[in-house]
């Protein structure tokens, strides 16, 4: 068994990345900040800034805000800066109501809210709002690296509340009275590609460091602390299965999105699928994920700043849990490996990349799923290879309706590489990208889609944003 250091500093990690959000987490990362802006402004802004890098636009653009009716950004600031709450984290926007909506649509109106690419850099999750009084003081909030990791906070005094970009201790303290002047805002300009130059120079390395308290995983630690572990130190990831199921059942309530989850469980889709554990896990997965992505006011657990990666990880293995008739341990235990695996490769990944995160979350169930159907560390890793030799290269085209058909696919093949794995079949190291090694498997995979995949990422934003409609 892991020493409990080991184990503490793993539960740390699990606590730090399956969180709660309300709506995609996208969106919510840019009210986030703006909540931040405008409260070391003091005062609601007579106009907003925002500067977002390719990742952060590309998924921010079709997707429904949760409780609006209403898709995109504008409405997203608008409502981060009159309600929203920093202290809420993702669940930013959690205050709001039909009559603080008004005041949102109202602010849309009557200021300007001005939303732009950020140019010359290269992370891939980064987030800069300014805020300007009618005064014309100015405030600011960088987001970077992670979806709820502030780098950057000046006041209206123009006072540097936080620093903690690696520039930071070469901008010196001369910069401290600046705020306001062209020359605080090219300095702010030049510290932030600074950062974000820095933060992806390794080849394979995330889109921002791993910071030093995270422990650095890899397959057979993630299986040990999910299978060996006391029982007590992971119960907490029940609340995973509490908050995804619930959206799941909510979903059905109201017609959300592309309706995907209801579909599957009508009479036509029964008759082609049967009424089976397979096809009850799709409909319970994609049910959760229509309702997110179709901006229904129902929080879910994310993994690694993604609400839909957090259901993805979850609902499977829930369903399968439940039908399999599971103990309530082996579910503790499948899920933490589900959640876990994912939180590693995205390790190497990035919070954000030109790879659909539907492939890692979707290995992670597979490896809980495979785990209830009685496999061992064998089989697991197995099943991590017939997941990759699969659905390797699927792309992201940003966070929408349809994101529940690409969660579909990717639990549908969990499901088939955990059946092929527990029969003794694994994909080989002579096909494909696949390696003896399991690792070396996942790094491979990540290799793809942080950096040969690059191209493919800018390709897609320009295909978005120059559509004649």
């Amino acid at each position: 068994m892991l020493d409990k250091e080991t184990r503490d500093r793993i539960i740390s990690l699990i606590h730090k990345e399956v969180v709660p959000a309300i709506g995609c987490t996208e969106p919510m990362a840019v009210a986030l900040a703006t909540a931040k802006a405008k409260e070391a402004l003091g005062t609601l802004p007579e106009s907003i800034d925002v500067l977002l890098s390719a990742n952060i636009l590309k998924n921010a653009m079709g997707v429904g805000i949760p409780g609006t009716g209403m898709i995109g950004l504008p409405i997203a600031v608008a409502l981060g800066a009159c309600i929203g709450r920093s202290e809420y984290q993702l669940e930013v926007l959690r205050d709001l109501t039909p009559d603080t909506l008004e005041e949102g649509k109202l602010y849309m109106q009557q200021h300007d809210i001005n939303i732009k690419l950020k140019e010359g850099i290269t992370e891939k999750l980064y987030i800069e709002i300014t805020c300007h009084a009618t005064d014309g003081r100015q405030s600011k909030a960088i987001i970077a690296g992670s979806h709820t990791r502030f780098i950057y906070i000046k006041n209206a005094a123009g006072e540097i509340e936080l620093d903690n970009s690696p520039a930071s201790n070469e901008a010196g303290s001369h910069r401290q009275n600046e705020a306001g002047s062209h020359r605080q805002n090219e300095a702010d300009s030049h510290r932030s590609r600074e950062f974000c130059s820095r933060a992806t120079s390794a080849p394979s390395a995330p889109s921002a460091p791993i910071e030093d308290a995270d422990i650095r995983l890899n397959l057979k630690m993630v299986h040990e602390f999910a299978t060996e572990a006391p029982l007590e130190e992971m119960m907490f990831i029940l609340q995973t299965k509490d908050y995804n199921m619930k959206a799941a059942h909510e979903a059905i309530k109201g017609n959300y999105g592309h309706n995907l989850g209801k579909t599957i469980d009508r009479p036509l889709a029964k008759g082609i699928f049967g009424n089976s554990i397979f096809s009850h896990i799709i409909a319970k997965t994609a049910s959760a994920c229509d309702a997110r992505m179709g901006g229904a006011m129902i929080p879910v657990m994310s993994n690694s700043g993604s609400g839909n990666q957090g259901i993805c990880a979850t609902n499977p293995v829930v369903v399968y849990a439940i039908e399999n008739e599971n103990t309530e341990e082996e579910l503790v235990r499948a899920l933490t490996l589900s959640h876990l695996t994912a939180i590693y490769i995205k390790q190497s990944l990035g919070k954000l990349s030109a790879l659909c995160g539907c492939v890692v979350a979707s290995i992670g169930s597979s490896c809980g799923i495979t785990y209830l159907m009685g496999g061992d560390y064998q089989r697991v890793c197995n099943s991590v290879k017939n997941m990759i030799a699969n659905l390797t290269g699927m792309i992201c085209d940003g966070a929408k309706p349809s994101c529940a058909l690409k969660i579909s696919s990717g639990v549908s093949t969990a499901i088939l590489s955990a059946l092929l794995s527990m029969e003794g079949k694994s994909v080989t190291s002579a096909e494909g990208i696949i390696d003896d090694d399991v690792d070396q498997s996942i790094h491979n995979l990540t290799s793809i889609g942080a950096d040969a995949m690059r191209a493919t990422d800018d390709m897609v934003l320009n295909i978005m944003t120059h559509k004649g409609c």
